[in-house]
């Protein structure tokens, strides 16, 4: 998930290299394959991508819909980008726009999204954004960022920023992050009056593709964004002399189910 500079408070939208996610994004592809199963498709329905990226995860949701349809969305005008020119296929709408402001023409059947949540700081109003896109009995299946996500890597990047006071000037505490944890996820959805919730964590430590270019553009993008051109290498490279040429990211992930009611008869 992504999105422009200047987006409103809470979004977490920015914009994305694209291009080199889509080439070192093969862990978000596997961790996604199981959300997708767990919709339990027939293959008719039509489904939200929440934060399509660079539409190789809609590549798998359009594998489970032979009949259905896909609407992508993403905060990323280059993502957006990306993925029709994967894509290429009459059977998804693409929309670029930030999940908060989420305003469709007709509810879908689900609601998919992998990697994406934990970039909007704003859960109770996502949320309600997608409990309004979604039909009565449709089910919400998601995985993101979690509480504990990347902990140790976040943790090396806060020591080398304080290393460096040209860095820590433009950064200072900044946060792009929402790692939430399982119980706080319950309750908004559940006060939202979602049923069936369901919100546990998974730890999945992956040794990324292409080190340097994964945690450029998947860990460190937002705060790159925030630094003059010149210092983001230097950013880079105090990290990843830490890291070493094999880091292992401890990552977390967040599995979210939730169905919203049934109409009434």
């Amino acid at each position: 998930m992504s999105a422009s500079p200047g987006a409103g408070a809470g979004s977490g939208t920015r914009e994305w290299d694209a291009g080199t996610y889509d080439r070192v994004s093969t862990p978000q592809q596997e961790w996604a394959r199981p959300v997708v199963e767990r919709l339990s498709l027939r293959g008719d329905e039509t489904v939200l991508d929440a934060g399509c990226g660079s539409g190789r995860v809609t590549e798998v949701l359009l594998d489970a819909l032979p009949d259905g349809s896909v609407i992508a969305v993403d905060g990323s005008a280059a993502m957006v980008e990306e993925a029709r020119d994967l894509l290429g296929n009459d059977r998804v709408s693409y929309i670029h726009a930030d999940l908060l402001d989420l305003d469709l023409d007709e509810e879908v059947d689900a609601i998919f999204s992998n990697a994406v949540f934990h970039w909007i700081t704003d859960h109770r109003q996502l949320f309600e954004r997608l409990g309004a896109a979604l039909r009565p009995g449709g089910r919400i299946e998601a995985q993101c960022g979690g509480e504990g996500n990347v902990a140790r890597f976040y943790a090396t990047v806060a020591e080398v920023i304080a290393e460096h006071p040209e860095i820590a000037t433009h950064v200072g505490d900044f946060e792009p992050h929402r790692f939430a944890s399982p119980a706080e996820t319950a309750r908004i959805l559940e006060g939202l009056g979602f049923e069936e919730v369901s919100c546990a964590l998974e730890p999945r430590p992956v040794h990324p593709p292409e080190p340097r270019e994964f945690i450029r553009s998947v860990c460190l993008g937002a705060h790159s964004e925030l630094l003059p051109e010149e210092q983001r290498g230097v950013l880079l490279d105090a990290v990843m002399e830490r890291l070493g040429p094999d880091p292992e990211l401890d990552y977390v992930r967040l599995n979210i189910s939730a169905r919203k009611p049934a109409a009434r008869a």
